[in-house]
């Protein structure tokens, strides 16, 4: 079954359908509130997402004490920054971006 990128005024999704058709009617049952503005087929059977594009280097790897963090707040980004910064001793941006780059990275 074909993959379909489909991008809203609040999402981008890929789903797979048999049509453009059957996509798009997807989109809009499960988020009723957004506008789609495109689908479109993609060329291979895979979706795929530059690490760099998310701002992951050698510098910003997951890391296990984010995500244990992450775990004991039970998803609170807020949280789990206070959390690493208190454990760690790093400052407010270190923390952030590590917190939110395990929660990209689907923490």
């Amino acid at each position: 079954m074909p993959l379909y990128e489909i991008e809203t005024n609040a999402h981008i999704m890929i789903v797979s359908t048999e049509t453009p058709e059957e996509a798009r009617a997807l989109a809009n049952e499960q988020y009723p509130q957004d506008e789609v503005i495109r689908v479109a087929k993609r060329p291979k059977q895979m979706w795929v997402i530059s690490k760099s594009f998310l701002g992951v280097n050698s510098q910003t790897e997951p890391c296990e004490q984010a995500r244990d963090c992450l775990a004991r707040a039970a998803g609170d980004k807020l949280h789990a920054i206070r959390l690493l910064m208190h454990e760690t001793g790093v400052d407010l941006h270190e923390a952030q971006r590590a917190i939110e780059t395990n929660m990209s990275l689907g923490w």
